[in-house]
């Protein structure tokens, strides 16, 4: 009984076993890569996901405004920023067609100086 348990698991021979090692080479165990379809999703960046985005409405549309009128600068204001830009469509949610209304009037009052064309302005003589 003895016998038994001191024997080798393995019939080969230690020569044997490096023989063999040396006609295949041992292959490093690679991890295995799942098929695209079984990874999984990766996840949103934290600040978007708890947000859900509302859709902006044109004011001009909602009012039925025809006519954006320049001499108006308390109208423009809100669209303009701090340093005296413009502010874009994305920004404001005025749809396209207003935008280039609200551009021109925009321009024909900074010409008539009822708007500031840079925060220069802005600083020296107030909003």
């Amino acid at each position: 009984m003895s016998e038994e348990i001191t024997k080798p698991v393995s019939e080969e021979t230690p020569a044997e076993t490096k023989a063999s090692e040396k006609s295949a080479p041992a292959k490093a165990a690679a991890p295995e890569r799942r098929a695209p379809a079984q990874q999984r999703p990766r996840p949103a960046p934290r600040g978007r996901q708890s947000r859900a985005r509302r859709a902006k409405v044109c004011q001009f549309c909602v009012e039925k405004t025809d006519y954006i009128d320049y001499k108006k600068p308390e109208l423009l204001l809100p669209y303009i920023s701090p340093y005296g830009k413009m502010l874009s469509r994305r920004r404001t949610g005025v749809c396209a067609r207003h935008q280039r209304r609200l551009a021109v009037a925009i321009k024909r009052a900074r010409f008539l100086a009822l708007l500031p064309y840079t925060a220069e302005h802005i600083r020296r003589y107030g909003s």
